[in-house]
């Protein structure tokens, strides 16, 4: 097996918490309303064209047109996008530094690029990077093969010799029928705990 010298870190879910509930909460007097808005009108299938790079001003436009009756509600969600943001998920944000010791560490996230600046305003670990390919600068979210291919060429590295972290199991078999390691963070799994037991981290 070929040395391990990278480690890829996924943004949401992984290192940020974010999640459109956070917002709608305040905003629907019951949580049948919002599951209904989030699950019908700003679905998570809408937010990946932004991630793709739509711009917002028209994925709004077009999605007020569809749903007039919730037109507020649609105008609220890039409106005031940053209410969305959790925080960072500190057991795993704190790993950065230490596996820096050893590795490369990368950011490779599905993600606006018109909302990604917010993110990199309010979180410190941004600068603790060695660089990010964010989708929707690239146009392209993953799990498709040349948004990995992107980060490879872009910063020199092997997907063998890259360990990949991400939430969402589709990205996670993309990322493996490329050849890179990976970890899908999901249900209780403790990263710190899985990456001293690979020895990954001392």
């Amino acid at each position: 097996m070929e040395l391990l010298k990278n480690i890829v870190f996924d943004f949401g879910g992984v290192l940020i918490d974010w999640n459109p509930v956070y917002l709608y909460e305040k905003v629907f007097d019951s949580e049948e309303k919002m599951n209904y808005f989030l699950e019908n009108v700003c679905t998570s299938e809408w937010n990946l064209q932004q991630d793709e790079g739509r711009p917002l001003d028209e994925a709004t436009r077009l999605l007020k047109e569809k749903h007039p009756e919730f037109s507020d509600e649609i105008e609220m969600y890039y409106g005031r996008w940053t209410e969305m943001l959790g925080g960072i998920i500190e057991e795993n944000v704190k790993l950065i530094k230490p596996l820096k010791q050893k590795y490369k560490v990368y950011g490779l996230t599905n993600w606006s690029s018109e909302t990604i600046p917010h993110a990199k305003e309010r979180y410190v670990f941004f600068k603790d990077l060695d660089g990010i390919v964010v989708s929707g600068e690239e146009k392209l979210v993953k799990p498709d093969y040349k948004i990995y291919q992107i980060l490879l060429d872009r910063f020199n590295i092997k997907a063998e010799e890259s360990l990949f972290i991400d939430d969402n199991a589709l990205n996670i078999k993309a990322a493996e029928e490329m050849n890179f390691r990976v970890v899908h963070v999901s249900g209780d799994l403790n990263l710190e705990g899985w990456l001293k037991n690979k020895g990954i981290m001392p």
